[in-house]
């Protein structure tokens, strides 16, 4: 899909917002004399079993400063309703405007979510909004990242990756490189390069490039395409036999994937066929870093929360069950607030039924 907006050196740093907990404390006093010191223990032992089995525990949250809501731009497109590896790939083109297709307001529950499942397998694109932090550290996500070399305002949880990348030819900076190198041992490369209205980068103009990319040392992924990840003579394929011919290295796939059918069952079977192929025609680690259910076949469509979630349970299973699909990145972190949108948390954050379905994933 978009990219975040870009900034100089076509490398988006977006700002972030902050969140914290703070839990409250009971104070205690002091009695003096035998006589009162027994009263006083009898009223606080009853007065213990109250609070224990009437109330639990109590806390209070800070809220977090607000941030551009949106800072993806430019054309979509889609995997369409079959998104394998033949013709049901190519992506139509479209224009959003920020947060996609926007016109009911996104359904959000006050409902306390159950404790979020963490994994260092299931992560999230993230751009910033009013809670960010919080809900990253909500989601149980194991890893995130930007689109970005940096993560500029956001605070990592603990035990949480940031994995920086890359976007495109402009990205391919001194300064980026560095940067991404500090930032750990993956490395995603450009963004959709074969979309205009992404990195739009020649398979040529990729390669030339990629030295620079591998010389940092990092686990390198491949440019992610929009489509067509296993088609003969396609981007992807034009640019892994001009890497194996130079000798460069590529140790993982990185793909995006959108299903535009809304049927749990298909849209799981849709994804693990497109998954197999790209595996089948490379033998590499697959890392699918954009996913969700959008149908751009004919403008921006979204299934309802409860479909979006459904697959998001269905899918997040099947995907922990090949061997070869390392990581992935649920497309995204926040939500629209007016609007609907594939997001796990509205601001505040607040949590979607998508981001429950997502927090409850292994």
């Amino acid at each position: 899909m978009e990219t975040p907006g870009a900034g100089v050196n076509d490398d988006p740093q977006p700002p972030r917002s902050t969140g914290a907990h703070r839990a409250a404390r009971p104070a205690s006093t002091r009695w003096r004399g035998p006589v009162a010191a027994l009263a006083i223990l009898a009223v606080a032992a009853a007065a213990l079993l109250i609070v224990q089995f009437g109330h639990g525990d109590r806390s209070a949250a800070a809220g977090a400063a607000s941030a551009s809501p949106y800072p993806r731009t430019g054309s979509t497109g889609s995997h369409g309703a079959s998104p394998t590896a033949t013709g049901a790939d190519a992506r139509a083109s479209g224009t959003t405007t920020p947060g996609p297709g926007r016109s009911t307001p996104a359904h959000t529950s006050s409902q306390k979510p159950a404790t979020p499942t963490a994994s260092s397998r299931k992560g999230v694109s993230v751009w910033s909004f009013n809670g960010v932090d919080a809900a990253l550290g909500q989601s149980g996500a194991g890893w995130y990242y930007t689109w970005s070399a940096g993560h500029a305002g956001i605070t990592t949880p603990h035990g949480v990756e940031f994995v920086p990348m890359i976007w495109g030819s402009g990205s391919v900076t001194t300064q980026s490189i560095a940067q991404a190198k500090s930032a750990g041992h993956y490395l995603l490369g450009f963004n959709e390069p074969d979309l205009s209205s992404q990195s739009n980068m020649s398979v040529s103009q990729a390669l030339d490039l990629w030295p620079k990319l591998q010389a940092t040392g990092q686990t390198l992924g491949s440019p992610a395409v929009a489509a067509g990840g296993a088609t003969p003579g396609g981007w992807l394929d034009q640019f892994m036999n001009g890497a194996k011919s130079r000798s460069y290295r590529v140790d993982f796939i990185a793909l995006h994937w959108y299903g535009g059918d809304y049927t749990t069952s298909a849209a799981v079977s849709q994804l693990k066929s497109y998954l197999q192929a790209v595996w089948n025609r490379y033998h590499k680690p697959i890392w699918l870093t954009e996913y969700a259910l959008i149908d751009f076949s004919n403008g921006t469509h979204y299934p309802s929360e409860s479909e979006q979630a459904a697959f998001v349970t269905a899918s997040t299973k099947m995907l922990d069950n090949l061997s070869y699909l390392q990581r992935y990145a649920w497309f995204a972190l926040p939500a629209a607030d007016d609007g609907p949108s594939t997001g796990l948390f509205t601001s505040g954050p607040k949590v979607t039924d998508v981001g429950r379905a997502f927090e409850a994933a292994h």
